[in-house]
């Protein structure tokens, strides 16, 4: 029997979070503690605060959206934060927070992907949210690279 096309959404989404969160831990063990939370003016993110604010938009829409459970995001803290997590402490926190959303879609119920949910103020699908969060996780991904290939002089 051929997966269903909400089968394979569901598990390319899973798929595509954990090869991008491999991408992210990956540039966490190329940079100092110093390069994480560099910025070069008041206005621009540290790839730090884009791991913090990763987690919290992730919990927020699968963990609490999806999930069911208490949305306790403090987005505002995801961003004030300056030098607040090791770089250990960050690929554990965003290693905790995925294994948890993970969890969610892996036992989501196919039936539930046009339920309707109410996240950030927004009325979504499950389905719609599960895009949402990929599609975000992605750009910031693409900074925290790009980022760690400014700090590094890498090319990969």
């Amino acid at each position: 029997m051929e997966p269903t096309v909400e089968r394979t959404f569901v598990r390319f989404s899973i798929d595509r979070l954990k090869l991008l969160a491999s991408r992210i831990e990956d540039c966490l063990a190329r940079l100092t503690k110093e390069q994480v939370w560099a910025r070069s003016n008041q206005n621009q993110n540290a790839v730090g605060n884009l791991v913090l604010h990763l987690c919290g938009n992730v919990r927020q829409w699968i963990i609490s959206g999806i999930g069911g459970a208490p949305d306790v995001r403090q987005r505002d803290a995801e961003f004030a934060a300056r030098a607040a997590a090791s770089r250990p402490e960050l690929a554990a926190a965003l290693t905790r927070t995925l294994g948890e959303a993970l969890a969610v879609l892996e036992n989501l119920p196919l039936t539930r992907l046009g339920e309707k949910l109410i996240v950030q103020g927004r009325e979504v699908t499950v389905l719609e949210g599960i895009y949402i969060v990929v599609e975000h996780f992605s750009g910031h991904t693409g900074q925290i690279i790009f980022a760690t290939k400014l700090h590094t002089g890498l090319r990969q």
